[in-house]
């Protein structure tokens, strides 16, 4: 996808995102400024869009919860890349989790994000959800899994480049009041496990239910 095809798509929501140098910022700033962007995937099946309403924000190799803690492996090797791609893992033998690799330079930060709320799309999305489709739209997308398997997004789109598509982000931003809360399943990295890292906005019945 070209970005002209991109800036056309991303009307139903503002202009598609295409400056890296947005990327190059440490995860926390990165993970609140993603709340009230749109997250696009434009496949060859249909375009699903939605809202992002959670984020979770890894602040590289200090950060023990953060897979850069470990150092590069070839599970994680798109983080210690350019800032501005996709890093897909899967997990536990049954999800994929999309993430959006950050800076600054060459520091390897990601934000998780966790929930959306499908605005375009939603049969799309209710058909790669399966059974669990059936439900309400407002937890289409909500938690990592579901949203990955909702817009479509597993390894083979590990380390796309968001400036340029198939998956990007927009430029506009009304997420409303956000609330910090402490990130989910890090309790192995217990002394980083309490840091108030998860952002989502206030009230929306998109987030996850944790």
């Amino acid at each position: 996808m070209t970005v002209a095809a991109a800036t056309r798509a991303g009307t139903l929501r503002g202009r598609a995102l295409t400056d890296r140098a947005w990327f190059d910022r440490p995860a926390l700033e990165v993970a609140q400024d993603l709340l009230g962007r749109s997250l696009v995937h434009d496949a060859p099946e249909g375009l699903v869009a939605g809202r992002i309403v959670e984020t979770e924000a890894y602040a590289g190799p200090e950060d023990l919860a953060a897979h850069s803690s470990h150092g590069r492996t070839p599970r994680n090797g798109v983080m210690f890349g350019p800032p501005g791609h996709l890093y897909v893992y899967f997990i536990y033998g049954m999800h994929h989790c999309l993430n959006v690799v950050c800076g600054p330079g060459s520091k390897p930060e990601a934000v998780l994000v966790r929930s959306a709320a499908i605005e375009h799309g939603e049969a799309l999305a209710r058909s790669r959800r399966g059974a669990a489709g059936r439900g309400p739209v407002a937890r289409l997308a909500a938690g990592p899994g579901n949203l990955a398997a909702a817009f479509g997004i597993d390894r083979s789109l590990n380390g796309a480049d968001l400036t340029s598509g198939p998956v990007y982000l927009t430029e506009d931003q009304r997420p409303g009041r956000v609330l910090a809360r402490p990130r989910v399943g890090v309790t192995y990295a217990a002394e980083w496990a309490a840091l108030p890292w998860r952002f989502l906005v206030a009230d929306d019945p998109h987030v996850s239910r944790r």
